[in-house]
């Protein structure tokens, strides 16, 4: 009987800890990302695009920048802003149009990372 008590206190005592609040933490961030419910790749598009307007290529580009930096959520969606057509030996970038022939998923986005940030801050009309 003494075993059956100290089995169902050990079981009930890590439910109680599962139970918490906030995700487990490695520094400031949470050990694992989770998306709310209900989002999805659209989500991370701009609100007017969803609506039919028509944005500018620099608008969309910096909307990406709102997404966490080095995830591949931010990659798919400067992909999906430009789509990659890698090249097997690609030449410098000297436009974002030009990171789309990086192979290299990390090239990629460090390419389109610096061209989006270096275009000057557009209204969101």
């Amino acid at each position: 009987m003494r075993m059956i008590l100290a089995v169902a206190a050990v079981l009930y005592s890590a439910s109680a800890f599962a139970q918490t609040e906030k995700p487990p933490m490695v520094g400031d961030k949470p050990l694992v990302q989770v998306k709310p419910k209900g989002t999805n790749e659209a989500a991370a598009k701009p609100a007017a695009a969803a609506k039919g307007k028509p944005q500018s290529i620099a608008v969309r580009l910096q909307a990406c920048l709102e997404i966490d930096d080095g995830t591949k959520d931010r990659l798919n969606c400067y992909d999906a802003v430009i789509p990659p057509a890698p090249k097997p030996k690609p030449a410098k970038a000297k436009g974002y149009a030009d990171c789309r022939f990086f192979k290299e998923e990390d090239e990629r986005l460090a390419c389109f990372n610096g061209f989006a940030e270096s275009i000057p801050k557009l209204p969101k009309n």
